[in-house]
């Protein structure tokens, strides 16, 4: 009988993040989470002989967020950038999850035309140990350079 192994199961501190800004890559180790999902878009069609709405999917979108620690200024300079300019910025973020522990191997996604919606542009709090900052952005392209495996059956 297979079983999924616990070693299998891929820690969420083995991972790395890359974000490649106007051809420059910069390692994100200042993040605690980034999630990034992709939704289809999907329109309702309603046919003669038929009482229920089919769905046909028309499109997609891209959303995401991350948690970061209160350490970079880059995402800031962004943003100033795009108020005092008009010039938005569009970059890359690559994702490898990786634990050495595990047989099913790495996957790395690239998220692409990444972009802000919005950035903290200054903060303080007495109450935290650490600061901290929710960044929410947008993207319209995705890569898969390399895929898990199957993993090892013990």
């Amino acid at each position: 009988m297979a079983f999924f192994r616990a070693q299998d199961a891929i820690s969420g501190q083995e991972g790395r993040a890359y974000a490649t800004i106007n051809g420059r890559v910069e390692e994100m180790f200042y993040v605690k989470t980034l999630e990034a999902t992709v939704e289809k878009q999907k329109a309702e069609i309603k046919t003669l002989g038929r009482r229920g709405v089919q769905h046909k999917a028309i499109g997609w979108s891209g959303t995401g967020s991350m948690t970061i620690y209160y350490a970079t200024t880059m995402f800031r300079q962004m943003m100033l950038d795009y108020i005092k300019t008009g010039k938005d910025v569009y970059f890359d973020i690559q994702i490898v999850n990786e634990d050495p522990t595990s047989s099913i191997g790495r996957q790395t996604v690239v998220l692409k035309n990444v972009n802000l919606d919005s950035v903290i542009i200054a903060k303080v709090d007495t109450e935290s140990e650490v600061l901290d900052e929710e960044i929410e952005f947008t993207f319209d392209g995705v890569e898969l350079l390399e895929n898990f495996v199957a993993p090892a059956q013990g």
